[in-house]
């Protein structure tokens, strides 16, 4: 099977769980929004503060993925399984981490001026997430570990399984009914407690039943922390994490800043934030199964085979990248009509999404990269890159555009602005990502050893 095929393969599954877990946010979404306007107002400050507190834990554990598939592709079963006991002591300093900020939320929904009419159901509903935490990181794990051993398909299921659980469990918490009261917003979130808590008890009996994992012995005793490997860890983790969340946010934030252009601005960034959002699980898909297979060739000291994978992998984000941006480009206002049927916010988005369209490629390709670098322990290089052109140059440059003017370009008072910067943005990072991709491998071997 050639690189190309592999990584495919790897990826597929990958995409479609990254969707279905990505459903249960349009699942919350709808339901309280039929419940009531508030419900809809606290779910919609409630889950961006969630997301970007989860998606900066996340990133911290995508660390060991690299790690992981490294120890694989050298055949060490037994340090493979140390390595994942290991990181039980990482997830719970950072849950602890997540916890302390979501149930403390008070101070960040004053800072942010969120209306205190709303702050009683913000603070309950991201209390309740807080309890989902340790469940959904530790599920996050488990899913790292398939993907290091190339074997993805088993979350797939859990993950298609549990939006199934999802759909009614967030109508009836919401709603209420069968001696249960309506909890609106807050309803959505207890019911993410309750599927994460399920998704992890697939996973615990999957662990223990299943051949697959007998080789890594995961359930040995225990061992004391080994401070060194988890401050390594750290090291790599915490500005791949703060990368992540500078992603996130540059596009999250976009959303506060055109809000003051009015409804019409907002419904149409709305609509291409969703799509965007729903297209990149594509690259993020292909980039976590190419970091899987690069490391695990530098495992097997096999650094000609690592570039092979690295090609076969930018080669396939890059075509489907290009194929999705000729078809987003050429339908763009029959996508836009899809979302509403207000021909002005139909004018407008369509608009928006040609500047999605022609970022593609440069987003797959700084995405793929990205994870690449993580195999070869680099994380701070790319960080600097992410908060230069994803905070200066697309959003800050892209304030700058809206409200007034850069050189010789007069204010755009539109959302355009930050499209039109934030492409920009990704352009200069499919340029400078692949030049200190390039440095990393030629640099290859690392100082340093993974444990």
């Amino acid at each position: 099977m050639t690189e190309l095929r592999h990584i495919l393969r790897q990826a597929t599954p990958v995409l479609v769980g990254q969707l279905a877990v990505m459903a249960f946010g349009v699942t919350d979404t709808i339901v309280a929004g039929r419940f009531s306007q508030q419900a809809l107002a606290a779910l919609s400050v409630g889950s961006a503060v969630y997301i970007s507190v989860f998606v900066a834990l996340v990133g911290v554990l995508q660390v060991l993925l690299p790690e992981w598939s490294e120890l694989h592709g050298a055949d060490r079963p037994a340090h493979l399984g140390r390595a994942v006991r290991q990181s039980l002591y990482l997830a719970a300093i950072i849950t602890v981490v997540g916890f302390v900020v979501l149930v403390f939320s008070g101070p960040l929904l004053y800072w942010t001026d969120v209306p205190e009419s709303l702050q009683a159901d913000v603070k309950a509903y991201l209390s309740a997430l807080a309890l989902a935490l340790p469940a959904a990181l530790l599920f996050r794990m488990y899913g790292t570990l398939n993907q290091s051993l190339h074997k993805p398909l088993l979350v797939t299921w859990l993950q298609a399984l549990s939006l199934a659980l999802k759909i009614p469990l967030s109508i009836w918490f919401t709603f209420g009914g069968f001696g249960l009261d309506a909890h609106g917003a807050v309803g959505c979130a207890w019911a993410t407690v309750v599927v994460n808590y399920l998704l992890l008890a697939g996973a615990l009996v999957l662990l223990r039943t299943q051949s697959l994992y007998k080789p890594y012995a995961l359930w040995s005793r225990l061992e004391p922390p080994d401070w060194p490997a988890i401050g390594r860890l750290f090291r790599l983790g915490i500005p791949a994490g703060l990368a992540v969340m500078v992603e996130v946010t540059s596009f999250t934030l976009m959303a506060l800043f055109i809000a003051r252009q009015g409804t019409l601005a907002s419904a149409a960034h709305q609509v291409v934030t969703n799509l965007a959002a729903v297209i990149y699980m594509i690259p993020l898909s292909i980039a976590i199964a190419t970091s899987a297979r690069v490391s695990y060739w530098l495992g097997g000291n096999d650094a000609k085979k690592a570039r092979g994978a690295i090609r076969a992998g930018l080669k396939l984000a890059i075509l489907t990248a290009l194929f999705l941006s000729i078809a987003l480009w050429v339908t763009r206002e029959q996508v836009a009509a899809i979302y509403t049927s207000n021909p002005e916010v139909v004018t407008l988005a369509a608009s928006l999404l040609a500047w999605l369209a022609l970022y593609q490629v440069a987003d797959a390709t700084q995405a793929v990269c990205i994870f690449i670098l993580r195999c070869y322990r680099v994380a701070v290089a790319p960080l600097v890159a992410y908060c230069v052109l994803l905070w200066g140059a697309g959003l800050t440059g892209g304030y700058l555009l809206a409200y007034r003017g850069i050189g010789p370009w007069p204010a755009l008072n539109s959302p355009a602005a930050f499209w039109i910067m934030s492409t920009v943005a990704l352009v200069l990072l499919a340029i400078v990502l692949p030049l200190i991709l390039w440095r990393a491998v030629r640099s290859y071997p690392p100082l340093q050893k993974p444990a």
